[in-house]
């Protein structure tokens, strides 16, 4: 419709509103030539869009992000018809090969951004106690656990995480059978029995790692 910016013109726009931000950074880093369409969504140093639901990035361990791009590319994350936006992340990936993959995590575990602000209205202290069960996985700082399979969760923005458990608790994500840390995801979510106990949880994770 005229007047209205199509979604790729609010990226490149985006992009370049966030660039400002860039100074913020301890350390910038900058992307290869192969590698900056990652910033198209995620933002100058990976410090994510929510306006078009690209979380923030920056500073995950890089075998985590080896492993979601390796579930991207492999057709077991982001096909479900219910999860749009992981729709939109599987091509990208399946664009990849495992060279440009292992840079692609590389250059996530090396950037550095500010902290996501908090924009839920669950109250960590519920969320402390509901978070018990959460921690033997991801650790009593949502520090996560590689051994385990289970990522930081501390510096994810919080309207990514709800998203994610909703989507776990849906079976969204976590449904295909070579997600199986997801399928530990979807049976671990039968403590948070509603909306308001996944909001509390995310709130309390989001005092974590500041």
């Amino acid at each position: 419709m005229p007047g209205k910016l199509t979604r790729l013109q609010w990226m490149l726009v985006l992009v370049g509103v966030l660039g400002t931000a860039s100074a913020l950074a301890k350390d910038p880093v900058v992307p290869s030539d192969e590698l900056v369409f990652c910033t198209v969504c995620h933002g100058v140093q990976l410090m994510g869009n929510p306006i078009i639901r690209a979380p923030r990035l920056s500073g995950l361990s890089s075998w985590y992000v080896e492993k979601q791009l390796h579930a991207f590319k492999d057709g077991w994350r982001g096909v479900h018809e219910a999860d749009l936006v992981g729709m939109e992340m599987q091509p990208m990936a399946a664009a990849l090969t495992d060279e440009q993959i292992k840079l692609a995590a590389q250059f996530v575990a090396a950037t550095d951004s500010p902290m996501p602000e908090r924009t839920l209205a669950g109250d960590p202290s519920a969320g402390q106690a509901l978070y018990a069960t959460c921690s033997a996985c991801h650790g009593n700082q949502a520090q996560g656990n590689e051994a385990l399979g289970s990522p930081a969760l501390a510096g994810l923005n919080d309207w990514y995480l709800r998203e994610q458990l909703e989507k776990f608790k849906s079976g969204t994500r976590g449904s295909h059978p070579a997600d199986t840390t997801g399928q530990q995801m979807r049976a671990a979510m039968q403590v948070l029995g509603d909306e308001k106990a996944i909001d509390d949880v995310v709130a309390y994770i989001a005092t974590l790692g500041q």
